[in-house]
């Protein structure tokens, strides 16, 4: 089996034709899904939240077969996504897609679990703590995009579970958790 590093990759990516969008609905349809899960999965185990289709991605191309992604299939196995709600295009031109690995309610629900393994209850983080500090070391909070994050945190504020306040600079954005 193929390896990209450390991920495995699944038996099609050996398989020319899957770099090539199908013709015929019923296969392309089976090679969208397998895209859709691949990217997730990639995006997942490698903590990628971004993916620019003007820039070279692993997954889009391989060497071994000397096959490579048409922009058109890039597009459409990333709308695939969109259209799931497992991603976002950040720009109109389709150029960026955030890649939700995890849907903005599951990140809300990891973020409430991390506030109650760790005590944090009743306490005050500012947004950079939890992207990048000691506490979310070994989480999936560790790097998390800061865009999905106050996604997350704005729907559990909406929920009445934190309070987000604004400071001079983006740095010193803070949480008042009250799960």
């Amino acid at each position: 089996m193929q390896k990209l590093g450390d991920f495995k990759l699944p038996h099609f990516f050996n398989y020319p034709p899957y770099f090539t969008l199908q013709p015929v609905r019923e296969t392309r349809e089976k090679q969208i899904q397998l895209w859709k899960e691949l990217i997730l999965d990639y995006c997942r185990t490698q903590r990628i939240f971004v993916i620019r289709l003007e820039e070279e991605f692993p997954l889009f191309s391989n060497s071994v077969i000397e096959r490579t992604l048409s922009h058109e299939a890039r597009e459409a196995f990333l709308s695939a996504l969109v259209a799931e709600g497992r991603a976002e295009w950040l720009d109109k031109g389709r150029r960026n897609c955030l890649i939700l690995w995890h849907r903005i309610q599951e990140w809300a629900d990891i973020i409430v679990n991390f506030v109650k393994d760790n005590g944090f209850e009743d306490s005050v983080m500012t947004v950079e703590e939890i992207r990048s500090g000691i506490e979310s070391r070994g989480t999936e909070l560790h790097g998390i995009d800061r865009t999905i994050l106050m996604r997350a945190l704005k729907l559990l504020e909406q929920k009445g579970k934190l309070a987000i306040f604004k400071g001079t600079s983006t740095d010193d954005e803070g949480v008042k958790f009250s799960v």
